[in-house]
């Protein structure tokens, strides 16, 4: 199981607060360090405000070495597909080829609102991250020299030169991730290389894992690489049953146990709550750190739970 983590900065962090973490997680052996991409808190005052995903990846980019960086996941809403794959082929090449990019339809209406960004209906959104997954890959596969086009509901590509290109060679890895039961399978199985069942019950998390493997046998993959299937959960972690509770407290979450989308416990109960999803057919965990100056939870689940699942 390949230990990733998950931050989510709207809700109270600076630039600095996530690069300590990167750099800490970076030096515990994490695989990598992913956050996600919003404008606005769910909760608090979310002081001193959002950070940019890209921009705060690109720095990121710089300043680690070997950890792999990446979000989940960044809204079709935010970005339009041409700059977007610019942003993240850039972001890429300062990174030595350590970048994924997850994307989704976004949700948080409130915070397009907030920032003056269109919110169109769910099914227009699913439409245009169709058509922006397509323009997106095209882009990274057409030759140097080559130009792409693309003729599409909600965008148009016209002979586009299609640079920059990633590092990676196939392009940084596209991650989707969701709970829909029919489009969001159908477009993993088309476009994705890892798919993330976020903050879900095993069971669920199981269910959602087979709906993508009929999708994938529906669709064919003409040889590609199989897909990677991840899960996202808040981990809450102590080496007893009171600093569990005590660290649960802290956050403002319900200390009575584990509730549907968390990881609770000591680590021997952490680790045995992954291996239910590894047996469901994850190979990597991306573990959602609600207090990003909370260095010592990280410490403890290096030291503590990732050997147990070595």
């Amino acid at each position: 199981m390949r230990l990733c983590v998950f931050t989510e900065p709207q809700l109270g962090a600076t630039y600095e607060d996530q690069l300590a973490i990167a750099r800490r997680a970076e030096e515990l052996g994490f695989e990598a360090f992913f956050r996600s991409d919003h404008y606005l808190t769910m909760a608090g005052d979310g002081m001193p405000g959002p950070t940019d995903s890209w921009v705060t990846l690109g720095a990121l980019a710089r300043e680690t070495s070997t950890i792999r960086l990446g979000t989940l996941v960044t809204s079709a809403t935010f970005r339009l597909p041409g700059p977007l794959a610019i942003a993240v082929a850039q972001v890429d090449a300062m990174s030595g080829g350590r970048v994924e990019l997850g994307l989704g339809t976004g949700w948080y209406e409130r915070e397009h609102s907030a920032y003056g960004i269109p919110f169109p209906p769910l099914a227009e959104r699913f439409d245009r991250l169709t058509e922006q997954l397509e323009i997106i890959k095209g882009f990274w596969a057409t030759p140097a020299g080559s130009t792409y086009s693309f003729e599409g509901r909600y965008y148009d590509v016209v002979e586009s030169p299609a640079l920059p290109k990633p590092v990676q060679p196939a392009g940084p890895p596209v991650i989707i991730g969701g709970k829909g039961p029919k489009r969001t399978p159908r477009l993993a199985a088309r476009y994705a290389d890892e798919f993330n069942v976020p903050f879900s019950s095993l069971e669920d998390t199981d269910a959602q894992y087979r709906r993508v493997v009929e999708a994938i046998e529906a669709e064919g993959r003409d040889g590609r690489a199989p897909i990677v299937f991840s899960f996202a959960q808040t981990i809450v972690c102590g080496a007893d049953e009171a600093a569990v509770r005590r660290r649960a407290e802290a956050l403002g979450l319900d200390p009575s146990g584990p509730q549907p989308g968390q990881l609770y416990g000591t680590p021997e109960h952490i680790a045995e709550q992954i291996r239910g999803f590894v047996k469901a057919g994850a190979s990597r965990a991306f573990l959602q750190l609600m207090d990003l100056r909370d260095l010592e939870h990280l410490e403890l689940i290096a030291a503590e739970v990732a050997p147990l699942l070595a």
